[in-house]
């Protein structure tokens, strides 16, 4: 079964979509839409394929559609689509408010359809292949860091929501246990929203994660480390790997580096985005949730939300 697709926002991100989903062996890429008719067509030929202006004209005419625009346009566009039967994968952040993403979360569900939010750091092969070593964390730090970009507009959103959202989905997923508290703590260097956040979170459980996000960094940088008992994990967002540093034994202590074992997992080899564009139209395909849905997307900007509202400058 090849699935219906188009791709609203042919920018920086939007233009992947379209080119993974040209080829995918699920999708038949219809159409791509862009306000900007130059860009439009210029995507549409390099894939081979129509394209629109305005997101409307798709209307009966595909069965999915990824949401690739500017965040305040994501609700007004997904509202549309989801009420005509259209499956969606919003990109993140998914909304800019609870109550959007409510309407959003209640309009598929009535409809049957699945709603996915692009959250791609979960499909990174680095981080799906961790997670089975996952164990009680006890400490987490995550450091986000990039150069200023003007591939969305900054003022749309703060570095907490465009760069930091990524790190606080992926805590929801690996932490199984609620945020008791958090102190957040920015800066407005380039913009007029937050562009540099450093934010330790306190689970529950008893476990800390501190994560930092910048967006005016010299270079780019991103990574997570994990520390649990027996072990600890490192993972590099941007170069895909993955080293877990384990004890041999269950002794308390250790007395030399060969009590030590390294691990370097073998990782898969395709992008973080062909994975999440797989998991949506296999989702559509075999009727079953995505693995990030719009109620995880929620719950992610649901903390941001209350972040960006006690964060201290």
């Amino acid at each position: 079964m090849k699935v219906r697709t188009a791709v609203i926002g042919t920018g920086c991100l939007g233009q992947h979509h379209a080119r993974i989903l040209k080829h995918h062996p699920n999708s038949r890429l219809e159409f791509v839409v862009d306000t900007d008719e130059k860009r439009a067509q210029k995507i549409a030929k390099t894939n081979k394929t129509n394209y629109f202006t305005d997101f409307n004209a798709l209307l009966g005419k595909i069965d999915a559609a990824v949401v690739s625009v500017p965040t305040p346009c994501h609700y007004k566009i997904a509202k549309s689509l989801l009420k005509r039967s259209i499956h969606c994968l919003v990109e993140k952040p998914f909304t800019l408010n609870l109550e959007e993403a409510e309407e959003l979360i209640e309009i598929a569900r009535v409809k049957n359809l699945i709603l996915q939010v692009g959250h791609v750091e979960r499909f990174n092969p680095a981080v799906t292949a961790a997670v089975p070593f996952i164990n009680n964390p006890k400490f987490i730090e995550v450091n986000r860091l990039g150069p200023y970009s003007f591939r969305t507009n900054p003022n749309h959103v703060g570095v907490v929501l465009d760069l930091m959202i990524h790190d606080l989905d992926i805590l929801f997923s690996i932490i199984k246990d609620k945020v008791v508290s958090f102190e957040a703590h920015g800066a407005k260097v380039f913009s007029d929203k937050e562009d540099i956040a450093k934010v330790r979170l306190k689970y529950l459980n008893g476990c800390v994660a501190d994560i930092s996000a910048s967006r005016i960094s010299v270079e780019k940088y991103r990574r997570m480390r994990i520390f649990q008992s027996d072990s600890y994990i490192s993972v590099d967002y941007a170069k895909k790997s993955l080293k877990i540093y384990k004890k041999k034994n269950n002794e308390e202590k250790i007395t030399s580096p060969f009590d030590i074992e390294i691990r370097k997992p073998k990782l898969n080899s395709n992008e973080p985005l062909f994975y999440e564009l797989d998991n949506f139209l296999t989702s559509i395909i075999n009727g079953v949730k995505p693995n990030v849905t719009g109620e995880q997307g929620k719950d992610a900007v649901e903390l941001a939300l209350n972040i960006l509202k006690n964060i201290t400058f």
